[in-house]
């Protein structure tokens, strides 16, 4: 009996064996494909994207065998494409032959581009057709789409002279950017694009205008979250004791560990080390601004979601006038505060003056003071703060906003997407603080 048994088994699992390698070429014989269209996002011409890649079904009952699978331009576009661990040889013709897709089976295909330069200012489409050649002669694609962006990689730069930068294209820096001690670049109407742990490392002075500073990942973290939300993708920018007389206009940094950070040096009170108008500093995971023992002036700014402060000023002089600052950084329930105020024995408080700024965030109290006493010269005025009302001369017409307020934190914003980090700090119609902020 226990032989019968032992035959009938084998018998059925030969037969099993037998449909599983079955292979059909009727015409009715279809693949089904996890995509129509491959979206891949935006890369730099010369640079390998991420790895993409999409499932192909053989929902049939039984095997299809594919003749050829190919990229219909050839090695033409850039594409590099692997279909069930087979490499599309573009020295052959960027095809492959005889893949076997058994019955209620899949295989993977992954994709990559290096796009070639395209000599033009803005994105060009990289547009390709997948094959798939059915042995019925049934012919079924995927389309593959690509944005290639020509832009100027530069490695360690370092600017010795006095030099001014203005650039169509984008500059996509691999390691840090140096400009040494008694020089001064000016940057206007450029995109920079900095690789992971790259940064500006200025000893000398720094103009920028219409300048966009942010990492180089142009593509997904996740298909609903860009690289251009996700913070810590590189340094920022580090002004080192020598620098001085560094100016910001119109200048998005964003994206960072650190955003701007000014090392401490002798207090100049008829010199200011860093100016900032209209410029946003966004999405840190260390500070926004830093500055140390320095006199600054800050007008007109936002400064927006950092891991630690969004603005830290440590002694010295500090002007702050009509800037939206909001910490409602995502990632920890221990981030910084909005405004964070300090005097130490080493670089005391000289002079701190804040008028028409926003200070809001998650966090019931926003503003903090360190070692900062009554006799010290620093005034809050027209201001909308959240943090417990302070009593004192210190604080004049000021909007004291208190959880219990109906309009609070992030209502005051037109768009404060946690889910999606994605914000809009443009105040709502509702908010109590029109006229004050940055917008």
């Amino acid at each position: 009996m226990k032989r019968i048994f032992y035959v009938l088994i084998c018998a059925l699992f030969a037969v099993a064996c037998e449909n599983d390698e079955k292979f059909s070429s009727g015409s009715g014989m279809r693949l089904d494909f996890q995509v129509d269209t491959l979206k891949m996002d935006t890369v730099f011409s010369g640079t390998p994207s991420s790895t993409y890649a999409f499932w192909v079904h053989n929902r049939q009952d039984s095997g299809i065998l594919l003749k050829t699978v190919r990229l219909k331009k050839g090695n033409q576009t850039g594409y590099r494409v692997n279909v069930d661990g087979i490499y599309l040889d573009n020295s052959n013709g960027s095809q492959t032959s005889d893949v076997e897709i058994r019955r209620k089976d899949s295989i993977l295909v992954f994709v990559e581009l290096t796009a070639q330069a395209t000599h033009q200012l803005e994105p060009k489409l990289v547009e390709e057709d997948l094959l798939f050649c059915l042995e019925n002669g049934n012919e079924q694609s995927v389309n593959l789409r690509a944005w290639a962006w020509d832009a100027q990689k530069l490695y360690d730069p370092e600017i010795k002279k006095d030099t001014l930068i203005e650039s169509d294209v984008p500059l996509v820096i691999y390691g840090n950017m140096t400009i040494e001690k008694g020089v001064t670049l000016t940057l206007r109407n450029t995109q920079l694009f900095f690789h992971n742990q790259s940064g500006m490392e200025v000893y000398g002075s720094l103009k920028m205008e219409g300048c966009e500073l942010r990492g180089d990942r142009l593509d997904r973290m996740f298909d609903y979250l860009p690289y251009d939300r996700v913070s810590g993708q590189w340094n920022g920018v580090h002004l080192y004791e020598s620098s001085t007389g560094n100016e910001f206009v119109e200048t998005t940094i964003r994206n960072t560990m650190d955003g701007v950070v000014l090392d401490k040096a002798t207090l100049d009170p008829d010199e200011y080390r860093l100016q900032m108008w209209r410029c946003v500093v966004h999405n840190c995971q260390g500070d926004g601004v830093r500055v140390v023992n320095s006199k600054v002036r800050i007008d007109h700014c936002q400064l927006t979601n950092t891991e630690g402060d969004c603005l830290a000023v440590a002694g010295g002089i500090a002007e702050i006038s009509y800037c939206t600052i909001g910490q409602f950084y995502p990632f920890t329930g221990e981030r910084g505060a909005a405004i964070r105020l300090a005097s130490e024995d080493d670089f005391p408080l000289e002079s701190f003056y804040c008028e028409g700024t926003i200070a809001t965030g998650y966090d019931e109290n926003v503003l903090k003071r360190e070692q900062i006493d009554e006799a010290m010269d620093y005034q809050f005025y027209n201001c909308l703060l959240r943090t417990p009302v302070i009593e004192g001369s210190h604080f004049e017409e000021i909007i004291w906003e208190s959880p219990s307020d109906e309009i609070q934190g992030k209502d005051h914003f037109v768009k404060i997407d946690e889910e999606n980090l994605d914000y809009d700090f443009h105040l709502n119609e509702q908010s109590p603080a029109q006229g004050l902020g940055c917008y």
